[in-house]
């Protein structure tokens, strides 16, 4: 079966308009994509590794660490020495970025409510597409992967 030429062009646009809205809520929060990516991903508990939050959040390390940093400053982060290897920082969410996350979580919800889209599509949509990006991403890290 042939694939759509337009396929890279669909996603493309999709993940713009949806980075669009998403930035509608978060701007008046204080928050960016980039910030709200790195709590997402930090909400799932365990904590993770710069090198992995680099990796799954889109940021040069150098980008990630002033984040970390920034989001460290406003008490939402904390990093501690990985207890396995040493040399790797993992970070984690605080008690007030985990209520911070939860309630960005709730905002984004709301604004999504407004879109048409059956929770059954939903699914398959989040499905799909983590078809595309475990099949596309040979490193991906079983941690993040939905």
């Amino acid at each position: 079966m042939e694939r759509p030429a337009d396929l890279t062009l669909l996603l493309t646009r999709a993940e713009r308009l949806v980075a669009r809205r998403l930035k509608a809520v978060l701007d008046p929060l204080g928050f960016t994509t980039d910030a709200w990516r790195v709590l997402a991903l930090l909400a799932a508990g365990g904590g993770h590794t710069m090198s992995e939050i680099s990796e799954q959040a889109f940021l040069p390390p150098a980008t990630l660490t002033k984040l970390v940093d920034q989001l460290a400053e406003h008490s939402l982060v904390y990093r501690r020495v990985d207890p396995v290897d040493r040399r790797r920082i993992r970070a984690y969410l605080t008690s007030r970025g985990k209520d911070t996350h939860a309630r960005i979580a709730r905002e984004i919800d709301a604004d999504w409510r407004d879109i048409p889209l059956a929770d059954a599509d939903a699914e398959l949509l989040a499905a799909l597409l983590g078809r595309v990006i475990t099949a596309t991403d040979p490193l991906i890290v079983t941690s993040f992967k939905s």
